[in-house]
């Protein structure tokens, strides 16, 4: 792994990302709306940034040339199918081997095995009840987004988060396939260490066509699955 692009760069957790993978010596290039460049300038020269939406087929054609990983933070704002666009720009750009790595949330199930508390459940639907007629997000449209690589034959992770927090790292999270795992009941991660988890993910083979969901190592959860194994 030597060059990678990170679709979505400019946010909180694409900015994480950018700091591990700085950290792990890869070239970095990212795609960012052009009134967002400005968050990048602590990063100088040490990252290439090509100004675009990121559901843009030609933007993400050019970023992702040449590049061995992609990151993809897929996120549903609008009601004009964005975080699909994106996706599929993505996949259809991508080079041939390429290690493909998409954010999402818990609400994902790539499966239907997943088994969702109450409450989770219940964000869900009010949030999708009253966002899409706001203009705000479309959570169907991130389903349908993940639906797209699920049935890709790339080489795809789909990375599933849990509540997320500030803080400084706790190292690289804990994962399941399936939310209702009782070692992701802590429902928290470090924002930091979801990038953490993302840019691993690049080099971990044993996560192609997975959708782990992951959790925060040092959580009471986490914690208690440690040593109920040891």
């Amino acid at each position: 792994m030597r060059r990678i692009c990170i679709i979505g760069i400019s946010g909180k957790l694409g900015q994480y990302m950018v700091e591990h993978a700085l950290a792990r010596g890869y070239e970095v290039v990212g795609v960012c709306r052009p009134e967002s460049t400005a968050k990048l300038d602590r990063f100088g020269d040490r990252i290439t940034i090509f100004p675009g939406r990121t559901d843009d087929r030609d933007v993400v054609a050019e970023a992702v040339k040449g590049c061995q990983g992609v990151l993809v933070v897929l996120v549903p704002w609008g009601v004009d199918n964005y975080a699909t666009g994106t996706a599929q720009a993505v996949l259809d750009s991508a080079e041939a081997g390429a290690r493909l790595v998409f954010s999402c949330g818990w609400h994902i199930s790539m499966d239907g095995k997943d088994v969702y508390p109450w409450r989770a459940r219940a964000f869900v639907a009010f949030f999708g009840f009253f966002a899409r007629p706001l203009r705000f997000a479309d959570i169907g449209d991130q389903v349908e987004a993940c639906r797209r690589v699920f049935a890709s034959d790339t080489f795809w992770t789909v990375v599933r988060g849990s509540d997320m927090e500030e803080g400084e790292s706790d190292g690289l999270p804990v994962w399941s396939r399936h939310v209702g795992d009782p070692v992701l009941a802590s429902n928290l991660t470090k924002r930091t260490d979801f990038a953490l988890f993302m840019v691993d993910a690049l080099t971990n083979d044993d996560l192609i066509h997975e959708a782990p969901a992951i959790v925060g190592r040092k959580t009471a959860s986490a914690r208690a699955y440690a040593e109920a194994a040891s």
